[in-house]
C-alpha cells in the first residue's frame, strides 16, 4: 500500500486533465453501478451465440502473413466469442494453394460467424459471364456461414490495377440475392455511404449491413500511396470523401423511427473505431442489433505472437464492461 500510494504522490502532478480532452458522449455514473454489473451475456447475433459485441473486420487478402493474421484472429474469436470477416477471397477463386492462409474453421469453431468475402468488381464480372455458381463453391469449400460483399468505388477507381464497374453495385447485389440463399453481408471499404445508397441497401433482404466508414482505414488513401506523385497531388481529395460512422448510424435510426419496411436487420458498426467506448457508444445508439467491428486495431496485434493479441482484446473486453456498469450515453449526443 505504501508503495502505491507513493506512486500517486509522484504522478498526480503529472496526471491532470484539461476540459479538451474530456469525452462529452456520456454521463458517468459512480454511483449506480458496481464492477460486476456490466458483466456482458452471450447473445445472438447473424444467427450465432456471440459472447462479446465485438467483429473482426475484414483487412487480409492473398498476403505471405494473411496464414499467420487470420489464424491468430481466429484463434481470438474462439476464445472471446466474436465473429469474423475474412478479407477478399479473390486469390482462392485463381490460386487454390493459398486456401489454407484462409480456412480457419476448424480454428474458430462451428459455433461462431465465420463469412468469406468477394469485391462488387469480382461479382459484377462473375454475374455477367454465369461463373458465379464458383461463388457457392467457395462458401461450401471455408465452411463459412456467409459471404460478404465488399463495395469499393473509389479504391478501385485509384488502383493502377483496379476493375470498372460497368453497373451500379446495387443493381449487381439485387440480381446475386435473387439467384442466391447464401447470408450475405455488404460493406463498404473506408469511406462510407450516403443516405440514398443505405436507404436503398437497408431495403434488400442481406444478413448485415457493415458501416466502415470513413475514419478508419481508408483504402484510398493506400492506392494513392502507391500512385504517381501526380496522381497524389491531384487526386488526394477523394480520401477525403465519405461518411462517417456516427452520420451514418443517423441515417440507419431514422429509417427505423420512419417505420420503413426493411430487409435488413443487423447492423456492424465499423470505421473509425479507436476504443472499447467508441464501440459502446455505437452499439448503445443503434436501434437495431448492432455490433462493432475492428480491423486496424486488429491488424497491430494480430502478426506476431498470438498473446499480445490476446492482451489486447481481453483489456478491450474488460474496458467494455465498466463502459456498461459505469456509463451512459447522453441523449442528444
Amino acid at each position: 500500500m505504501e508503495q502505491r500510494k507513493n506512486e500517486h504522490l509522484e504522478l498526480a502532478l503529472s496526471s491532470q486533465v484539461s476540459f479538451d480532452q474530456v469525452d462529452e458522449r456520456f454521463n458517468y455514473e459512480p454511483l449506480l453501478g458496481s464492477h460486476s454489473k456490466g458483466e456482458i451475456q452471450p447473445f445472438t447475433f447473424l444467427g450465432k451465440t456471440l459472447r462479446v459485441p465485438m467483429w473482426v473486420s475484414s483487412m487480409t487478402g492473398g498476403t505471405k502473413l494473411a496464414r499467420t493474421i487470420n489464424t491468430n484472429l481466429a484463434r481470438a474469436c474462439n476464445e472471446f466469442g466474436m465473429g469474423m470477416g475474412l478479407g477478399s477471397c479473390r486469390i482462392l477463386l485463381e490460386k487454390k494453394e493459398y486456401f489454407p492462409d484462409f480456412d480457419m474453421r476448424d480454428i474458430i469453431g462451428n459455433d461462431l460467424p465465420f463469412y468469406a468475402n468477394i469485391g462488387i468488381s469480382q461479382l459484377e464480372k462473375m454475374l455477367q459471364d454465369k461463373s458465379y455458381p464458383r461463388i457457392f463453391d467457395l462458401v461450401h469449400r471455408l465452411r463459412a456461414d456467409g459471404l460478404i460483399i465488399h463495395v469499393n468505388p473509389i479504391q478501385e477507381w485509384l488502383q493502377t490495377e483496379g476493375d470498372v464497374l460497368k453497373h451500379p453495385p446495387i443493381e449487381t447485389i439485387e440480381e446475386f440475392l435473387s439467384l442466391t440463399q447464401l447470408k450475405i453481408i455488404v460493406k463498404e471499404v473506408g469511406q462510407g455511404m450516403g443516405p440514398e445508397s443505405i436507404s436503398r441497401l437497408m431495403k434488400c433482404s442481406i444478413e448485415a449491413f457493415e458501416l466502415a466508414g470513413l475514419g478508419g482505414t481508408n483504402f484510398a488513401r493506400v492506392e494513392l500511396a502507391r500512385s504517381t506523385v501526380q496522381q497524389r497531388e491531384l487526386y488526394s481529395p477523394l480520401a477525403f470523401l465519405g461518411h462517417s460512422a456516427d452520420e451514418m448510424m443517423e441515417v440507419v435510426n431514422a429509417l427505423v423511427r420512419a417505420g420503413n419496411t426493411l430487409g435488413c436487420r443487423q447492423i456492424i458498426i465499423s470505421g473509425g473505431i479507436r476504443s472499447f467506448l467508441d464501440g459502446y457508444y455505437y452499439i448503445s445508439k443503434c436501434l437495431l442489433p448492432g455490433i462493432f467491428g475492428q480491423a486496424a486495431g486488429f491488424l497491430r496485434f494480430a502478426r506476431g505472437d498470438y498473446e499480445d493479441l490476446r492482451s489486447f482484446i481481453s483489456d478491450q473486453v474488460k474496458g467494455l464492461a465498466f463502459a456498461r456498469a459505469f456509463l451512459q450515453v447522453k441523449s442528444g449526443s
